[in-house]
């Protein structure tokens, strides 16, 4: 069974969320974007250890605890590669990361097994992660917004194409996105003006 605990970091409150099986001992933990020292104690707090670290895009909020979280734990890193060429600016220096994944992508973590959409847009790199009924959207898709595109890298036409995409997929996946609250898929289908 799928566990998520969401933690609302830093000056732009990005999720970061750390999630597990029952089964496992280890988590993995999405877009630790600030405070490595408060994503650390509550994996200790829920006995676990972390596994890897997967990251939906490469912005500075969202990848900021990424390389004190790897030096601590000594975990692997995941991000799409079309995300390494993003200006410094926005990522706050070079990316750490030990691994890269893509469109297709099947990973077995923690218990768990993670595909990986590639829904470029708001980065050429931006990815979704879909862990059982559960649809880890990054600054794809918002409940009821999308992602900005004015940033280095982001491109409306490119979104509104992966947005499209996500509307496109049947099951009704619980949304899990970097910014605010979660969602269903269905009620974004419905309400959400950007994926209609």
């Amino acid at each position: 069974m799928l566990n998520i605990h969401t933690l609302p970091l830093g000056a732009y409150q990005t999720n970061c969320y750390i999630i597990h099986d029952n089964a496992s001992g280890s988590c993995c933990v999405i877009d630790p974007g600030y405070e490595a020292d408060t994503v650390l104690d509550r994996v200790s707090s829920l006995g676990l250890t972390v596994e890897a670290i997967l990251l939906t895009h490469g912005h500075f909020d969202h990848v900021g605890a990424v390389k004190e979280i790897a030096a601590e734990t000594g975990c692997r890193v995941y991000i799409h590669p079309a995300d390494l060429s993003m200006p410094p600016m926005m990522t706050a220096g070079p990316i750490y990361y030990t691994h890269s994944y893509d469109e297709g992508s099947q990973l077995s973590l923690a218990g768990l097994s993670i595909g990986v959409l590639h829904t470029p847009g708001h980065t050429p790199g931006s990815v979704c992660l879909v862990v059982g009924d559960a649809l880890f959207s990054g600054d794809t898709l918002f409940a009821g917004s999308c992602g900005r595109t004015d940033l280095p890298g982001g491109d409306w036409a490119t979104i509104h194409a992966s947005l499209r995409r996500l509307a496109s997929v049947e099951a009704n996946l619980a949304v899990y996105p970097g910014h605010g609250g979660s969602s269903t898929l269905a009620d974004e289908k419905k309400y959400n003006p950007y994926i209609r």
